[in-house]
């Protein structure tokens, strides 16, 4: 009697297990559940770098993503699009904006404006969404100002070089004006005592 029992025991708990599975998996294909990962919430970049907004998301059905720009100068919509689907870019970031089907976006040549936050909407067509932020700190290039003073200093370099040249070319002129007139008044001495000579 006790070994019937067991057996049933030992089917209950796989039926049992099998159940709790398949309806994990039902759960799991029902429409209404968006995740989404920022693996870099913070970007240092420099004025004229390419930087890359990335995020990855999934979810049951298909999503549609919205990036927005909030700063000091307002909020600006920059892109928004349904995976598979169309893709809408904001005539502001209309040649600087490259998408990709993970939902992260490329910006391209960013400037001191494109500091500030980013937030990215993913929501999917049963009206579940979810939310994610990028802090984007645009810095200008420090060795600008090198290059500044470098060209600055080589200008004066090259000023000083001619400067050099052109007092060395008046002191050469100078010595041969002054043999040459050295050489005349020898000439015209010896011309005298000639004369004074003759009148002798």
């Amino acid at each position: 009697l006790m070994r019937p029992l067991q057996g049933c025991r030992g089917r209950g708990a796989v039926v049992g297990t099998v159940t709790l599975c398949l309806a994990a998996g039902w759960a799991l294909q029902t429409p209404g559940g968006v995740s989404l990962v920022v693996p870099q919430p913070s970007i240092n970049a420099t004025v004229a770098q390419n930087i890359l907004l990335s995020v990855e998301y999934s979810c049951r059905g298909v999503a549609t993503i919205e990036w927005k720009h909030v700063s000091s100068w307002g909020t600006t919509k920059i892109v928004e699009w349904k995976s598979g689907n169309y893709v809408n870019i904001s005539t502001v970031y209309k040649d600087r904006v490259t998408t990709f089907e993970n939902g992260s976006i490329q910006l391209l040549n960013v400037g001191m404006r494109d500091a500030g936050y980013y937030f990215i909407t993913v929501t999917e067509e049963h009206g579940t969404n979810t939310y994610g932020t990028i802090i984007v700190n645009v810095y200008e290039i420090i060795y600008e100002d090198l290059h500044f003073v470098a060209v600055l200093f080589a200008f004066l370099a090259a000023v000083s070089a001619i400067l050099v040249c052109f007092m060395w070319l008046c002191n050469k002129s100078l010595h041969l004006f002054q043999k040459k007139m050295t050489h005349k008044l020898t000439a015209s001495t010896t011309e005298e005592i000639e004369l004074e000579t003759i009148e002798c």
